[in-house]
């Protein structure tokens, strides 16, 4: 096995090509709304950034006092 094909070799040129690269590049949104609006707001996200194509999921979502609801959508940034 010639050096440059050592596992250790190819572990290091991978983590210098990863140095500077935005580990997370999901876009993130949080919305807190009564109960319809939220269901309106998730539904609009997903027609707009089609799962398929972006990604786009509920990430987290909780019940807030008076009938709210907290979310957190999740997405790609582009559909490259």
């Amino acid at each position: 096995m010639s050096n440059s094909r050592r596992p250790a070799d190819i572990a290091r040129r991978s983590a210098q090509a990863l140095k500077g690269r935005p580990r997370n590049v999901f876009r993130r949104e949080t919305f807190a709304l009564p109960r319809e609006k939220a269901r309106e707001k998730a539904r609009e996200m997903f027609r707009r950034y089609p799962k398929a194509a972006y990604m786009t999921e509920i990430e987290s979502w909780r019940e807030l006092p008076g009938d709210c609801i907290e979310f957190t959508m999740r997405r790609l940034p582009s559909a490259d």
